[in-house]
């Protein structure tokens, strides 16, 4: 690709991985490190210097939760010449950008927006499975975004799309798995828990469903989020996280798609105040939902990449605060958002395709690797697949 900064990551020891990373990304890396130390100073009332001396609190939790990942935090602090905690910091933005997450008050929501769906082979003319997402984010770190793909050893490979120095957020691995996260809001939990980045990492390192969905209900994490998750074999499911209980759902005639207010449930601590944090989300859901269904007699690729990226993604309803989110010039200048990466993967092919910007002025373009170049599920280890053990039988 021309305009995202493609790194393939391959080294078998975690921090030399992370420090292959660091170096590759280093100018990204301290262009989103410069807009996080205002922003999270806004967001928190913490200086800078304040947010990196708790920010070593987290190393126990994460460390417990996805061994080796701390060695690669420090190994990208390395390669990018920049502080562990700033790295560390920065894996904790969702968490340090919802307000002092170190108090017991947490703070205000912000209005991270995003629109993912999952189209099963029922929903599309061509019998695909697909995942993707318009990703909204503050637009002062759009020229940030990078694409991984991440090689480790006994582990499906990842390919991914971040923030320069973020260790997972969107992306799908070998494994045939995907992953797309948005913004919920309702930050009512307490303490430190595990950030995002981690949890969404560990999914993404799956070998099955089973281990994905483990990954999130097996950790406690201090904030709301929704999880989306497909499958090449044809299955969804869509799980709306949060420092409680969780909730999710599935698709409908096979195809599910999530903004950013609860769909499946409202929690109990909130459900007498609740209110979407996000209120376009209110009508982006039912937009993307109708843009796809116009896949159902789209014959081609072409013609499904067309229907997705210039029909449904690109959709200005609400404008500036639509599908397509533009920037919207009444809002602070730290709290802007833009659509900064629209996002399709074909879990049918293994092609993964992004848009670098807003989907409206910029086509899909397929990144340089195929999602199924690497190890699939018969590689798995320890573990025998279905016609190993028939074998056996026999």
């Amino acid at each position: 690709m021309t305009d995202l900064l493609t790194i393939d990551l391959s080294a078998t020891d975690a921090r030399e991985r992370g420090r292959q990373y660091g170096e590759a990304a280093r100018e990204p890396i301290a262009a989103s490190l410069a807009f996080y130390a205002e922003s999270m100073t806004r967001q928190t009332g913490l200086t800078w210097r304040e947010i990196l001396d708790r920010a070593p609190a987290w190393v126990p939790v994460i460390d417990g939760y996805l061994p080796e990942i701390v060695e690669e935090l420090r190994g990208i602090a390395d390669g990018a010449a920049r502080e562990f905690e700033e790295i560390l910091a920065l894996n904790s933005r969702g968490e340090l950008t919802k307000g002092n997450p170190f108090a017991a008050d947490r703070g205000t929501e912000t209005d991270e927006g995003c629109t993912s769906f999952a189209m099963l082979q029922q929903a599309n003319a061509l019998g695909h499975v697909w995942a993707g997402q318009n990703w909204d984010l503050w637009d002062g770190i759009a020229d940030t975004v990078v694409v991984l793909r991440i090689a480790q050893p006994g582990k499906p490979t990842i390919i991914c799309h971040v923030e320069a120095g973020q260790v997972g957020r969107h992306g799908a691995n070998s494994a045939g798995i995907t992953l797309n996260a948005n913004g919920l809001g309702a930050g009512f939990g307490t303490g430190l828990g595990v950030p995002g980045t981690f949890v969404r990492r560990k999914v993404l390192e799956s070998w099955d469903m089973h281990d994905a969905l483990d990954a999130i209900f097996g950790v406690r994490q201090s904030l709301s989020s929704n999880l989306l998750l497909a499958h090449r074999d044809g299955f969804a499911i869509d799980v709306e996280t949060t420092p409680g209980r969780h909730g999710w759902m599935y698709p409908t005639d096979g195809l599910l798609v999530h903004g950013n207010h609860f769909q499946s449930f409202v929690p109990a601590q909130i459900d007498r105040t609740y209110k979407p944090f996000s209120v376009d989300s209110l009508y982006r859901t039912p937009r993307v939902e109708e843009g796809l269904s116009r896949a159902r007699t789209d014959g081609t690729t072409e013609e499904a990449v067309h229907t997705i990226v210039q029909t449904t993604m690109s959709d200005h309803f609400g404008h500036p605060n639509a599908v397509c989110q533009h920037v919207d010039p009444r809002r602070h200048e730290l709290d802007r958002y833009s659509t900064i990466v629209s996002s399709l993967v074909d879990l049918t092919t293994g092609a993964y395709r992004l848009t670098p910007g807003l989907p409206c002025a910029n086509s899909y373009q397929q990144a340089p690797w195929n999602l199924y170049d690497g190890p699939g599920p018969e590689d798995r280890p320890h573990v025998p697949g279905p016609e190993q053990v028939l074998v056996a039988a026999r």
